[in-house]
């Protein structure tokens, strides 16, 4: 359990932190990557602004890990996992910048460990009881 308890809250302050920059300094964390800002800069805030949410629903799960399963396979393997996939072909077919590969990496990795953080502490995702 201290290994899933670990992977969770890594997982809440990466979103949180991702959700901060893209809400609040949207040109500045474009810039780190070597791309023009959004435009309009409504689709960088947006997606901050799910990014936190994420974020503090990770953070949320904390309290009852068996019980909030569920949560963590969606944004866990499904959303994180399935995000690293779209990373990685965005950059082998429509040649996004490498620096982008830096999310395929860090959401499949954390994805990956949830995933195994899941399967240790149990066979699946729980309903709420």
């Amino acid at each position: 359990m201290k290994l899933l308890r670990a992977v969770v809250l890594v997982s809440g302050v990466y979103d949180l932190l991702l959700g901060a920059a893209l809400l609040f300094a949207p040109e500045a964390f474009a810039a780190l990557f070597g791309v023009a800002p959004s435009e309009p800069p409504i689709q960088a805030n947006v997606t901050g602004l799910f990014a936190a949410a994420v974020g503090a629903g990770y953070l949320a799960v904390l309290r009852s890990l068996n019980r909030n399963r569920w949560y963590l396979w969606i944004m866990g393997p499904m959303l994180k996992g399935g995000g690293a996939g779209l990373f990685l072909l965005d950059f082998l077919l429509r040649g996004s910048p490498a620096s982008f590969l830096l999310f395929a990496a860090s959401d499949g990795a954390l994805a990956a460990l949830t995933w195994i953080a899941l399967w240790r502490t149990g066979s699946g995702p729980r309903p709420p009881e």
